[in-house]
């Protein structure tokens, strides 16, 4: 695999005068080593890796943040961030392997936690994390904490609820004289898909990939774990069951539907092929599901570069999952536990600090215009010239990185309003809490059956949850593939530690 040429090895040289040559080159594949001292005292390096494509300045940004770092804790930091397609796998290299890192976007976050990857972060929450323990809204905590009591990561402060959202393109909606506030269930979108599909033909009329969307959520249904495990249980019914969802009259409906859909060529013929990704730039679709919080299409709009308007499908629901979506986690392994937590502090107090992470270096990557909003700088060409449709130079992740109430908002077009973290603010406190708020089934004991399951759901679930195969035929196949593969014995497994802790969370 080919890295970048800031992975290598970390040697920070700090001049007599107290000024720093920051960081020259970045870390190896497999292993990164923590230096940096200077006579009568020491600079720990913090070694932190998160998911995103790397990006041309990002050495340039990780200076400048070392440069403050330095300044304001004493601590640098090596910002290593891995792509999309490659992220998982790179971690689950590095915790299997006993790679030294400090900080790490966790991508699964409860399965590290079963493996011992994260360090339990109690004690330094009450002291050096006190900051940021107090800014984080009180529901992330408990819907983070595990059956021990332990906390060990720091959620992204966001919004609480991500909410199913679909969106539309604001040219069609005006057009068309659209109400979107009208279309909840996925049979409503028929006369819609119709119309775009007769009278617009440079537009898709629907946009799935093989990751599909949860529309059992449209029927109050939240997996227990994640969707390669088809387990579910209703959000909002204190003792509801564990079930298959896939055996269920919902399911059976929402894939008749999209196969009515797709034989229709209402949705994109390669869907059941087509990785996850957000859609390319001018990619004209009429319709599109996404998952976010208040003026998600804010930045929908700006990915698509057209204007588009959204319309949320579910509830404002709290569940485990939406809580463990955006997680920094210490490594178990970590020399550093205290700077660790010094710097995640800085992070989610210091707007300075949280701003160049996410937006850059002001005058390089954005300016600020006279509302005090960020407008992006775009890359130029050696002429000076604006380059169309080039990606930024530098983009923070904003989910994984920590607190958003202290971000600057967007300006430039589609601006964000100036009371965005208002909105934020509100939304979450109106959020229903999921009765399932905080359940994390331990299933260590059942690798085998859960590899398995894997197997089967890779096999059927994205052809079926495009509606690119006949559901007569492959529904069944995958119910009673599900069944050899374990999933009863899984379920029943489930259900008796749900039971157990709804009895202990009255």
């Amino acid at each position: 695999m080919h890295h970048p040429s800031f992975f290598g090895r970390i040697t920070l040289y700090m001049a007599l005068t107290g000024m720093f040559a920051l960081l020259a080159a970045g870390c190896s594949s497999s292993t990164v080593e923590d230096q940096g001292t200077e006579p009568g005292g020491s600079m720990v390096n913090l070694v932190y890796y998160t998911i995103g494509e790397p990006d041309k300045d990002l050495q340039m940004v990780n200076d400048k943040i070392n440069e403050v770092l330095a300044k304001k804790i004493g601590v640098t930091l090596t910002y290593i961030k891995v792509g999309w397609q490659e992220y998982d796998n790179r971690l689950n290299t590095m915790v299997s392997a006993g790679t030294p890192f400090d900080i790490a976007f966790a991508s699964d976050f409860t399965g590290y936690v079963k493996r011992g990857a994260w360090l339990r972060l109690n004690d330094y929450l009450s002291n050096v994390g006190e900051g940021l323990y107090d800014v984080i809204d009180p529901i992330f905590w408990e819907g983070l904490r595990m059956d021990d009591g332990g906390i060990y990561g720091i959620p992204t402060n966001k919004e609480l609820a991500v909410r199913q959202q679909w969106m539309y393109p604001e040219e069609l909606v005006k057009k068309y004289n659209i109400d979107i506030a009208q279309y909840n269930t996925l049979e409503s979108l028929e006369p819609l898909l119709q119309m775009i599909k007769q009278k617009e033909p440079d537009y898709f009329p629907m946009e799935l990939d093989k990751d599909s969307q949860n529309f059992f959520a449209l029927y109050g249904y939240e997996y227990l774990m994640d969707k390669k495990l088809p387990l579910m249980v209703r959000s909002l019914e204190p003792g509801s069951k564990v079930v298959n969802i896939f055996e269920t009259k919902e399911a059976r409906q929402v894939l008749l539907t999209l196969r009515r859909y797709y034989k229709a060529g209402y949705i994109n013929e390669d869907a059941a092929l087509r990785e996850s990704q957000g859609l390319k730039r001018g990619l004209k679709v009429f319709w599109k599901a996404s998952e976010g919080g208040p003026l998600a299409e804010n930045s929908w709009s700006k990915d698509r570069g057209y204007t588009v308007l959204a319309h949320p499908v579910t509830p404002e629901l709290v569940t485990t999952e939406s809580v463990r979506g955006g997680i920094m986690a210490v490594s178990s392994e970590t020399k550093h536990p205290v700077e660790a937590i010094k710097f995640l502090n800085l992070l989610n107090t210091d707007p300075e600090v949280r701003n160049l992470f996410n937006y850059g270096i002001e005058g390089v990557h954005y300016t600020l215009d006279k509302s005090g909003q960020v407008v992006t700088i775009p890359p130029k060409d050696e002429n000076g010239d604006p380059i169309a449709d080039a990606p930024p130079n530098y983009t923070g992740v904003t989910y994984t990185q920590g607190n958003w109430f202290i971000l600057k908002t967007m300006g430039g077009a589609n601006p964000d309003p100036i009371n965005k973290w208002d909105e934020f603010r509100s939304s979450n406190a109106r959020v229903v809490k999921s009765s399932l708020l905080g359940f994390t089934p331990d299933l260590t004991m059942m690798p085998i059956q859960l590899q398995n399951i894997e197997m089967v759901w890779q096999k059927y679930y994205p052809s079926l949850m495009t509606g690119s195969v006949d559901v007569d035929t492959e529904l069944p196949k995958f119910n009673q593939e599900l069944r050899q593969a374990g999933l009863d014995e899984v379920r029943a497994e489930v259900q008796r530690q749900l039971d157990a802790w709804r009895r202990n969370h009255k």
